[in-house]
């Protein structure tokens, strides 16, 4: 039903950092945002510090920041420009 694991490369390039890594260190990035659709479909990689470093995003204080922004009850736009102010501020502080 499904292709072997075995069949695909050994290694990979991170598009991050142009390493190459074996395909078990690395994390597949799908550019079109649809990985579950695999037909006709190459992926990219990130190997995984460049994976933790660029798409972990913290969630500390997530909550929080929603529920301030007005999470459930102000209209999409609102929230959306609360949400971005409040998420600035929590970057500056860093």
């Amino acid at each position: 039903m499904f292709g072997s694991r075995n069949s695909r490369a050994e290694s990979v390039t991170c598009i991050a950092c142009g390493e190459s890594v074996s395909r078990s260190d690395a994390r597949e990035y799908d550019k079109h945002g649809d990985r579950w659709d695999r037909r006709n479909k190459t992926f990219e990689h990130l190997c995984k510090a460049c994976f933790a470093e660029l798409c972990q995003q913290p969630r500390d204080g997530l909550e929080t920041t929603l529920d301030a922004a007005g999470a459930g009850e102000a209209d999409q736009e609102t929230f959306l420009k609360r949400f971005r102010e409040l998420s600035e501020g929590d970057a500056h502080r860093e």
